[in-house]
């Protein structure tokens, strides 16, 4: 009876002290992911795919009256593209299903503005079928982007046409497999009549949720991932996954581009940045942009400045007009994957000592994943974690031996939220016995890169400022090599001379500043257009006008294009146009006319600014053979 007793005491002390551990779990801190927005967080980088009759017109946003029958790849195949994107690294592929144009890539019952009435395969194709097979062969994640802007529907800016647009997600939805990402934006012009739509997100977004449960759906805010803010491939140095959505809508209604590029500490919603960029200087294909595809300096650049910083990266790889990923842009991503992958080929701390200022007393038993020496495994799911109540912990790294490195990896755990404010890293100076500063910087989230001048050092410091005890799963070191950002310019060889050009109006400003070869820019009233004197008198074939490179500010996004012989007697060439997605994507609009044209002076007329000011920017305006 006593052997009993002290097997049963012996038993209740195992499991009191086993529930002890189980019953003092680290406390979540704030906003949280669900599961399905940390398995995304997790993907990391994944490919966009901009395809439809924009591909074969040269425009950035259609308008809804192209003829269907502009879309007729001639070899198109999506295992192309699969293979490309799994041969890139990346995890999955988000295609444009519908643009502004309103163009379906799929045989929409709810659209006669579909590949049904394109020739592409006698009207009986399907790019989504096509597409969401292929990355099922190739186990990528599919995603479909859906733009509520329809320019083609009659039913757009009455209040049936939500409804219809319900009826075309439900279609798609249910239609191809898993969904992982739901892609909207804000984007809202004039439909029928001019009217404008009142979009029903809340039924967008009930949908969504009946069809794919599991799907994170982008928007500028959410709500599963948000837009960051521009279209460069930048997201903040600081970037909090949280942001306050009470009150604020897609599009118009969102929060200002800097709040979004930063995210908000303490927000009331886990709303993560993904950074979307594309590869050419546009989003369609264009044969112009062929020599323009970025270096993979610049690809590497925007992979610190998007998953480096906490964002995911949907890099947009357009498919040419035969229906295939081009060459050069299959050359580069392959080149970009070899460059990350020489990056970070050997994590220098694998092998390190560590000295932590504190671990969890409480979780110190050999099934608790806080032990310090967590950080350097390969397991995302194992962290250190300090004591409950220290704020400003620390890590010191010994390296065993003098060690040159240039990159250093830090991740939270964010399953509990994200706890880190700002973060000091240190290194040690052998020969003067101190600690010397290397960086300072503040959110670290998923996941952070560094990158710093070269430094040869046997040991490293990470101090903590945190809100909550900081849960750091990954602490790696890497010497990585150096590559420049410079990026190859290509100049307009058909551009028109401007050195004899003259400006009229404004008639106070330099009539230097209209070229583009400064970082100068005219300030205009917008009640005021811009006329210029050509010298003489050319015959041209389109014009461009170049924004400031700064998202949401007074660029030009409507106007009224004239041409006169002599200054006087004014021609309208163009109505009523769109500088498309300038207010996002601020870079050279180039504007191809219908028919050549021969005069001295021309006008340009603003009708509206992405920011709905009083004034407009010009950096460049020019014309061409």
């Amino acid at each position: 009876m006593k052997t009993n007793l002290k097997v049963i005491l012996l038993l209740f002390f195992v499991v009191s002290l086993f529930s002890l551990a189980q019953n003092n779990p680290i406390k979540p801190y704030g906003a949280l992911p669900t599961k399905d927005q940390v398995e995304w967080q997790q993907l990391e980088y994944y490919m966009f795919i901009h395809f439809g009759p924009n591909t074969f017109t040269n425009v950035e946003w259609g308008n809804g009256k192209e003829n269907p029958k502009v879309f007729n790849p001639s070899d198109l195949d999506c295992r192309q593209w699969a293979a490309t994107a799994k041969a890139a690294g990346m995890k999955g592929i988000i295609i444009t299903a519908k643009h502004h144009d309103g163009f379906c890539l799929w045989p929409s019952k709810y659209s006669t503005h579909t590949v049904r009435e394109s020739p592409w395969k006698d009207g009986k194709g399907d790019v989504l079928r096509e597409l969401s097979d292929a990355c099922r062969e190739y186990d990528l994640k599919f995603g479909v982007y859906l733009s509520p802007w329809d320019q083609n529907h009659p039913a757009y800016g009455t209040p049936q046409y939500n409804e219809i647009f319900s009826n075309t997600l439900d279609e798609v939805l249910s239609s191809y497999g898993e969904v992982f990402e739901q892609w909207f934006d804000g984007a809202n012009g004039e439909g029928h009549e001019g009217k404008k739509q009142v979009y029903d997100w809340d039924m967008f977004h009930k949908t969504v949720y009946r069809n794919q449960p599991h799907a994170v759906i982008f928007s500028d805010i959410g709500p599963g991932c948000r837009w960051m803010g521009n279209e460069r491939g930048v997201a903040g140095k600081t970037n909090w996954s949280t942001l306050n959505i009470t009150g604020f809508g897609p599009g118009r209604d969102a929060p200002a581009s800097e709040i979004l590029n930063t995210g908000q500490q303490g927000g009331e919603a886990w709303v993560p940045a993904e950074t979307d960029v594309s590869i050419r200087p546009g989003w369609f294909y264009s044969p112009d942009t062929d020599d323009k595809v970025k270096s993979v300096e610049k690809l590497m650049d925007i992979y610190y400045t998007s998953v480096g910083r906490n964002s995911n990266l949907l890099l947009n790889v357009p498919p040419d007009r035969r229906g295939r990923i081009h060459a050069t842009d299959s050359v580069r991503l392959m080149e970009f994957r070899r460059a990350r992958e020489e990056a970070f080929a050997d994590n220098l701390a694998i092998k390190a000592s560590l000295k932590v200022s504190s671990t969890r007393k409480d979780t110190t038993t050999t099934w608790n994943k806080s032990e310090a020496y967590n950080i350097l495994d390969d397991s995302y799911n194992t962290y250190w974690t300090p004591n409950e109540n220290e704020l400003n912990p620390s890590i010191e790294i010994d390296l065993k031996k003098i060690q040159t490195f240039n990159r250093l990896l830090l991740q939270e755990y964010i399953p509990l939220g994200q706890r880190v404010k700002s973060f000091t890293v240190k290194y040690w100076d052998a020969k003067k016995k101190t600690w010397v500063n290397l960086a300072e910087e503040t959110t670290i989230g998923y996941k952070r890169i560094l990158r710093f001048p070269s430094v040869a050092t046997q040991k490293l410091k990470i101090e903590f400022n945190t809100l909550a005890c900081p849960v750091i799963s990954t602490v790696a070191v890497y010497d990585a090599p150096e590559l420049s950002v410079a990026e190859k310019v290509v100049d307009d060889k058909d551009r028109i001379d401007v050195k004899n050009w003259k400006l009229l109006s404004p008639q106070s400003l330099e009539s230097s500043i209209v070229n583009e070869n400064d970082n100068r820019y005219l300030k205009i009233d917008k009640a005021t257009s811009l006329i210029v004197d050509l010298g003489k008198a050319f015959k041209f074939s389109g014009f461009s006008y170049t924004p400031v490179a700064k998202e949401q500010s007074s660029n030009i996004l409507k106007y009224n294009f004239y041409i006169s012989p002599d200054g006087t007697k004014w021609i309208k060439i163009k109505d009523n146009q769109i500088f498309n997605n300038v207010a996002n994507n601020p870079i050279k609009q180039r504007v191809k006319l219908t028919e050549n044209v021969e005069a001295r002076y021309i006008k340009l007329e603003v009708l509206e600014t992405a920011d709905f000011g009083n004034h407009y920017f010009v950096a460049g305006l020019d014309i061409y053979k």
